[in-house]
């Protein structure tokens, strides 16, 4: 079974220096103001070392107008931006699963992006001619828009399955599947030993796919094959992953996946056995802390992100019926943006989070700590407050 992405894609950025008055510059594109709340990382000279042989991808069709405003925090005006900079510049980070410009994992690779790391992209082979060639006819180039007014580059996509380990692996019908044809060295294997030979080394692991083919099914209904399906892709996948790549990686990097409250709470609708996946997922993250920790110095988190409007999200079925429930119940009444769980993952994988890992860092407006859903009509004589603004 191959993997689908469950986020979007990164780009590595190269650009000079850009005063701190500047990068609180609010982006008026096409007219509309890309305010994301990432516009406040704290960026520094940013540099991207382009080979003759990797693939690059620009476009100068956007058009955009700058407006340089004072930055603000959330309670005063500050003329400028004050707390400790995030700064990967000289940083290399691989991005597992991105093939669109909606999800997590591209709004991830954003902010690394604007931190000054240098963004490798692994994108789902049957995806990958789609999602190239978007990028190469501008199609992305509105959302790839950074805090400076650059766009985010990706230094190179490599054809990934995360499904499959090596060459051998690989069944004979998915190595004659047309969707498959043209792509070569896409096993987990193959992709790390790849960016080996083109890099050398990267400091960023980011694991942002998942499937699980009967996921609208119940559990009870679930078949084994669908089951073990639901956990090769969306978390074996991880392991395998961080076991290829670890000695690629620089001591002191860092390691992050995406996972989900349904793995410890009932999520109703998020079947398949991917909420057995998640629950897996959360518990790989901190055995591999302490294996990679010991090994190579190596840190290894997890985001539990709440709903995303993504494409891949809405095969689920009931995403928007998610995010609704979550702005009801959650203690910050808003929907989560996806440059929210992006800065989180910049945060985790910058020297600022040095002596956090095997951590679930929960990134859902708080929705995890709550014990009921106060929009139940059972609560509506209780004096419950609400977001006022």
């Amino acid at each position: 079974m191959a993997t689908t992405p469950f986020s979007g894609l990164q780009t590595a950025m190269s650009r000079s220096c850009i005063p701190s008055s500047q990068r609180s510059s609010i982006m008026a594109i096409s007219g509309k103001s890309m305010v994301g709340s990432w516009n406040k990382l704290a960026s520094v000279c940013h540099v991207s070392s382009v080979q003759p042989f990797q693939r690059v991808f620009t476009s100068s069709t956007i058009k955009f107008e700058r407006i340089v405003t004072k930055a603000m925090s959330d309670s005063s005006q500050k003329s400028s931006v004050s707390g400790l900079p995030i700064d990967l510049k000289g940083k290399r980070a691989f991005i597992a699963g991105v093939a669109d410009d909606n999800g997590y994992g591209w709004a991830i690779a954003k902010s690394l992006a604007a931190a000054g790391a240098q963004i490798l992209v692994g994108t789902w082979v049957p995806a990958l001619n789609i999602f190239e060639s978007s990028l190469r006819r501008g199609k992305f180039d509105e959302s790839r828009v950074l805090p400076d007014g650059s766009l985010m580059e990706i230094t190179k996509v490599y054809p990934l399955d995360a499904v499959f380990d090596n060459p051998e692996d690989v069944p004979e019908d998915i190595k004659t599947n047309k969707r498959y044809a043209g792509s070569s060295k896409w096993t987990v294997q193959e992709v790390a030993e790849s960016v080996k030979e083109d890099f050398g080394t990267i400091d960023i692991l980011v694991h942002s796919l998942a499937n699980g083919p009967e996921v609208t099914k119940p559990l009870l209904e679930t078949s084994r094959n669908g089951y073990l399906a639901a956990l090769s892709a969306s978390s074996y996948s991880y392991v395998s992953l961080l076991k290829h790549f670890l000695p690629i990686m620089n001591p002191g990097g860092s390691s992050i996946s995406l996972t989900y409250i349904a793995s410890e709470k009932i999520i109703p609708g998020y079947g398949g056995g991917m909420s057995s996946a998640k629950a897996a997922l959360e518990s790989d993250t901190r055995v591999l802390a302490f294996e990679a920790g010991r090994k190579r110095k190596i840190r290894v988190n997890t985001i539990s992100a709440g709903p995303l409007r993504s494409r891949a999200a809405k095969a689920i079925g009931f995403i928007d019926m998610m995010i609704d429930y979550s702005i009801a119940n959650a203690p910050l009444q808003k929907e989560l943006s996806a440059d929210e769980v992006g800065n989180s993952a910049a945060f985790l994988a910058s020297p600022l989070a040095s002596a956090i890992t095997g951590t679930v860092l929960y990134v859902d407006n708080g929705l995890n700590a709550m014990g009921v859903g106060v929009d139940s009509p059972v609560f509506k004589d209780l004096d419950i407050p609400k977001d006022q603004h």
